[in-house]
């Protein structure tokens, strides 16, 4: 299955390039926020996992992906942890020592989310930032200290992630969670349609130019892995997403480009580039 948030915050069943109203199905409270309705299917997926099948199988017509704006189908995780240095190029071609087993998980600020057509808001003017293309990881049950081999119980489904980071000296948490740092999307792809995660096609493009193609069996802690580790360190809950790193071929992004990422099995997505609000940097002692 791939579920998705479109046109605001209603639930849809994307089949066929068509896009089927679920949003019967969850009922949350206004005031609960963007993607509630979200986090609280994904918590109830196996019980619900037969109704949505259903919907699939109905006469409804449902609407074309090209008649709706899909935003990010979680516009607010409860929390977005992510892999560093997890793939040999990519830490080669930074110059950077240590991996996920010296460096652990970092945090990514969940406000920094954003959909398939919004723009990433480059923030200071004489500043780098690159771009990352990861595969993404959802929660879907609660996860505490699971072991490696059952730690794909624990996982509902995947997603596109891009991990976009400001060159310098800070932390990474302080880097990446900028407001837009984190585009998430088209939408999540249910585990059973990916049979082995660790072995996907995962590419980037900025504008037109290729500038990631690697394989997620390139990744030197696969996702059973990262899920377990990240378990031992915190709880993990339904919604939650990790980013399991990016191959080699970051590069800078600048003021009015396009940025795709695209994942076998979980589709493809696209974001815009503007520095329209972007000021120096300041100094700070």
């Amino acid at each position: 299955m791939r579920l998705a948030l479109f046109d605001g915050d209603r639930l849809g069943l994307v089949a066929d390039e068509k896009v089927v109203d679920i949003s019967d199905l969850v009922s949350a409270p206004a005031e609960a926020g963007p993607g509630a309705a979200m986090l609280m299917l994904l918590g109830r997926l196996d019980s619900l996992k037969g109704q949505i099948e259903q919907r699939a199988k109905s006469s409804e017509p449902g609407m074309s992906l090209s008649e709706v704006k899909l935003a990010s189908p979680l516009p607010r995780p409860g929390k977005i942890l992510a892999a560093p240095m997890n793939y040999a190029a990519h830490r080669a071609e930074q110059k950077a020592s240590g991996s996920v087993a010296e460096l652990g998980v970092f945090l990514k600020a969940n406000s920094s989310v954003i959909g398939p057509g919004e723009s990433i808001q480059l923030p200071y003017t004489d500043r780098d930032v690159d771009q990352e293309g990861e595969l993404g990881i959802v929660i879907g049950r609660e996860a505490k200290r699971v072991s490696e081999e059952e730690a794909l119980d624990y996982v509902a489904g995947y997603t596109c992630v891009m991990d976009i980071t400001l060159k310098g000296q800070e932390l990474r948490s302080t880097r990446k969670s900028f407001d837009t740092f984190t585009p998430i999307g088209p939408w999540i792809t249910t585990k059973d349609e990916v049979p082995n995660p660790d072995d996907l096609q995962l590419r980037t493009w900025v504008n037109s130019e290729l500038k990631q193609d690697a394989r997620t069996s390139e990744m030197i802690w696969g996702v059973a892995k990262i899920v377990a580790f990240a378990s031992s360190v915190m709880t993990l809950y339904p919604g939650d997403v990790i980013a399991t790193g990016t191959p080699a071929g970051t590069c800078t992004i600048k003021d009015g480009d396009t940025v795709a990422c695209e994942i076998e099995k979980l589709g493809r997505f696209e974001v815009g580039v503007t520095a329209r609000d972007a000021v120096p940097a300041p100094r700070y002692e």
